[in-house]
């Protein structure tokens, strides 16, 4: 679970200990997802003044991606680091927007994490990847991968 109702963080800090599925509706169409179990949220809510509340915690998961040189399937393990402050609509300043509005659930006012670990995750994948460093990548004239041994090629020879 990951949404809180107010008055349980008002009660006391609450440890959270969640998974985002890959398959949950925060996602959206053309999201890099993460593979398996999904990303697994770990850290700690709490109040933060009059109407506001702070998550600290770690995004943990795995991504695939393609190499950007070879275009082989690569699987980045990802650990991130995530500080994120909610307010309610009268502590919500429209100039800062490191500070996230509350979410209306059942029965009054939550704090949904959801929508910033899908923020978060998004924002801190890799947007390029390697298969290794030493990657030969593709045959720039038939497209052959480099990476599996010699290459004769028709225009050209490659070791």
């Amino acid at each position: 679970m990951l949404s809180f109702p107010t008055q349980t963080i008002s009660a006391g800090a609450i440890q959270v200990n969640g998974t985002l599925d890959p398959d949950d509706k925060v996602w959206q169409e053309g999201d890099a997802r993460p593979r398996g179990a999904g990303v697994v949220v770990a850290g700690r809510l709490s109040v933060a003044g009059h109407g506001r509340y702070y998550f600290s915690g770690t995004l943990t998961g795995d991504v695939t991606g393609e190499c950007r040189r070879c275009l082989t399937e690569v699987v980045t393990s990802q650990t991130t680091e995530v500080h994120v402050l909610y307010a309610d609509a009268l502590h919500v300043d429209e100039e800062d927007p490191d500070v996230l509005p509350l979410g209306q659930g059942r029965g009054g006012t939550e704090v949904d994490l959801r929508p910033a670990v899908r923020q978060e995750w998004l924002l801190d994948i890799p947007a390029f990847v390697e298969c290794s460093p030493d990657c030969r990548g593709l045959c720039p004239d038939c497209g052959a991968n480099l990476n599996q041994g010699a290459h004769v090629c028709t225009r050209k020879s490659h070791e």
